[in-house]
């Protein structure tokens, strides 16, 4: 059985949904515990921003396909083998937990598949794409 090669998303616009996913982790940790304790020296936020990232991408990318960035930008996380189905949740955690690490996704394959997405069984692509996966109404 042959697998499709999926068209990796472009960096530009990964980057830019991995942006926003941070922007959007950094406002809930300031609605939370407060302007004044996200800028105080020592204060634990940063860490509480790295953690409400890998626990929001993990759980929007196993339930919606995609972090929040990654649906704003109009990309989406499918399993490498084009076949859609809900991906593993902890193989989601680890990929995004990797992804936190930043070095696996900057080490990554001529197709722009990253280390986390390697080990995850997953690629990134564009909604379009997403699109065109999704089995027609004759199917």
């Amino acid at each position: 059985m042959n697998t499709p090669t999926l068209e990796s998303a472009s960096w530009p616009r990964r980057v830019l949904a991995l942006f926003v996913d941070w922007f959007a982790s950094t406002l809930a940790v300031i609605a939370f515990a407060g302007l004044d304790s996200y800028g105080e020296t020592g204060s634990n936020a940063q860490l509480y921003v790295l953690l409400v990232y890998v626990v929001e991408s993990a759980l929007f990318t196993w339930l919606l396909g995609g972090s929040f960035g990654k649906l704003a930008t109009r990309l989406r996380v499918v399993p490498a083998d084009g076949r859609l189905r809900p991906l593993n949740p902890l193989k989601a955690l680890l990929r995004q937990a990797m992804i936190a690490l930043v070095i696996p996704p900057l080490v990554y394959r001529s197709d722009g598949r990253g280390l986390h997405d390697l080990v995850a069984g997953t690629v990134t692509v564009t909604l379009d794409t997403f699109r065109g996966l999704r089995p027609g109404p004759s199917s």
